[in-house]
């Protein structure tokens, strides 16, 4: 099945790419999968944990509003092209595997490459398993704390404590580094 995904938006998902590759083209159709199956459109509280750092999350975040400003995109690098996407509101989600990628064959470009992962089926496109519980809890504002080192300020959950001294995670590594 070819996508769905009106042929304006894809320009516009491009655009804020940079350029079109077969890891965006991967991205547009996973989106389109979660759009389909969560209704990503409706749903206020969208979930994406991509597995992956590749081309394919600059779709994901233009085309489900999953960004990482918002707490509702996380990345795990695990090197997989797999994506979980949950609706928090409706407690229901999946996560999504690439099957093998649709490479082009010998001779073949990139375009051919594209071509190929646009119009396959979703289903051939991607392992889907059903996910029962959301994958991240809902971000937290917590409080700020003063590095005693750099004096910059840090999330509390992020600040670590060294001879007597609450320090960043940078300096507590220089800190860590000098023993």
């Amino acid at each position: 099945m070819t996508c769905t995904i009106d042929k304006n938006t894809i320009d516009k998902t491009i655009e804020f790419h940079g350029h079109t590759c077969p890891g965006l083209a991967i991205g547009i159709r996973v989106s389109e999968l979660a759009m389909e199956r969560l209704d990503i459109t409706e749903s206020t509280s969208p979930v994406c944990v991509a597995e992956t750092d590749m081309c394919a999350l600059d779709a994901v975040q233009y085309l489900t509003g999953c960004t990482y400003g918002k707490g509702n995109l996380v990345h795990r690098d695990y090197g997989k092209a797999a994506f979980t996407f949950f609706d928090r509101a409706g407690q229901k989600g999946f996560r999504a595997v690439l099957n093998k990628r649709p490479i082009a064959k010998d001779g073949e470009t990139r375009e051919d490459a594209i071509r190929t992962i646009m119009e396959a089926d979703l289903d051939d496109l991607f392992k889907v398993e059903v996910v029962n519980q959301s994958p991240v809890k809902p971000a937290r504002i917590l409080e700020s704390i003063q590095c005693e080192a750099c004096g910059e300020m840090v999330m509390e959950s992020r600040i670590r404590r060294f001879a007597g001294k609450n320090l960043c995670i940078p300096c507590f590594t220089e800190q860590e580094q000098k023993i």
